[in-house]
């Protein structure tokens, strides 16, 4: 399986984990020395704020075909003791940006009572959804997130919300809706996963959302946690709308160089274990231990990173990786 690494179509390699590690043993151990240049290049600044990534529950509403959770052994679980994982998050030094997902967020009963809780403690609320809640719900989590909301991220998923005219028109009508609903500095966006059997469409889809002033962002369809091997064509198309989630390639690849992830960047799962990133708790490597434990360790500085393909745009966006710097909301509603 390949992925593309510098966004220009042809320019594919397999994911490579070795490299960094060869060159460095001291990122063996956690937590790791920090590293402020390597592989040519010198870490970004340091972020005003850190980030996590957040999946709450395993259970969702939907079974898309491309879901790359859909051979998960339990799609039924939710995180237990919500104050105890608030308590932890009051621990973090500074403020953070909590991105709650799943699975779907909103199938957790305890979500609006979560975001409150991050409100409370002056952290940043943001959320990923199949958007399929119903407006009283959502209008619910809004009111918990008050001015703490950063980002509202909207799946568009064909399968269930584009079947027809109607179903997409609804959909759209809801995100006008939405977007009514948020303060001028909270990010909305819809994406949509990049399959072969919505290519066609998915440049119709941008214009549709543009017109409602919606950003409209697509990602790479993944298999085995890997990009597709779409042709040349397919990746110029979607290059031309943008690459995934806007970073301007399909597959971004930061091996070797700096990162601030494991330091103001960590993925979290709802038992409580937390890794450096993404494609870290693929591999199992640079485990940070259990959030609701005293073991749990965040890295002193930026490291190097261990792997060619970032499948995560999180740390991108917040300026976490070289050459990126944090960007600002956007937000526009009719």
């Amino acid at each position: 399986m390949s992925n593309q690494l510098s966004g220009a179509p042809g320019n594919l390699s397999p994911i490579r984990i070795e490299r960094a590690e060869k060159r460095d043993k001291s990122l063996l151990p956690w937590p790791p020395r920090p590293v402020y240049h390597s592989g040519g290049t010198d870490a970004p600044r340091r972020p005003a704020a850190g980030a996590v990534t957040w999946n709450i529950t395993t259970a969702c509403n939907y079974r898309c075909s491309y879901c790359t959770q859909q051979f998960l052994e339990d799609r039924k679980r939710l995180l237990k003791n919500a104050p105890a994982f608030i308590a932890a998050f009051s621990r973090l030094p500074g403020r953070w940006e909590i991105k709650m997902s799943g699975g779907e967020p909103f199938t957790h009963p305890a979500l609006c009572e979560i975001a409150e809780g991050l409100r409370r403690q002056n952290h940043l609320v943001s959320v990923v959804t199949n958007f399929s809640a119903s407006r009283e719900r959502l209008k619910a989590f809004l009111d918990a997130s008050g001015s703490s909301l950063r980002v509202f991220s909207a799946s568009f998923h064909p399968e269930y919300a584009g079947r027809n005219n109607q179903e997409f028109t609804a959909f759209v009508e809801k995100c006008r809706w939405m977007a009514g609903h948020l303060d001028a500095e909270v990010s909305f966006n819809v994406t949509c996963v990049a399959t072969r059997d919505n290519l066609a469409q998915l440049t119709d889809y941008a214009e549709t959302f543009a017109r409602a002033g919606v950003t409209f962002k697509v990602q790479p369809e993944k298999r085995d946690r890997e990009v597709i091997e779409y042709t040349d064509e397919e990746q110029e198309l979607l290059l031309s709308l943008g690459g995934h989630n806007m970073t301007g390639v399909l597959a971004p690849d930061f091996s070797g160089q700096p990162c601030w992830a494991g330091a103001l960047y960590f993925t979290l799962d709802d038992r409580g274990h937390a890794w450096r990133c993404y494609p870290a708790r693929r591999f199992r490597r640079q485990y940070l231990g259990n959030f609701l434990s005293p073991d749990f360790r965040l890295a002193r500085g930026p490291t190097p990173c261990l792997y060619s393909y970032c499948n995560c745009t999180v740390p991108i966006e917040r300026g976490m990786t070289p050459g990126t710097c944090a960007r600002e909301p956007e937000h526009t509603s009719n």
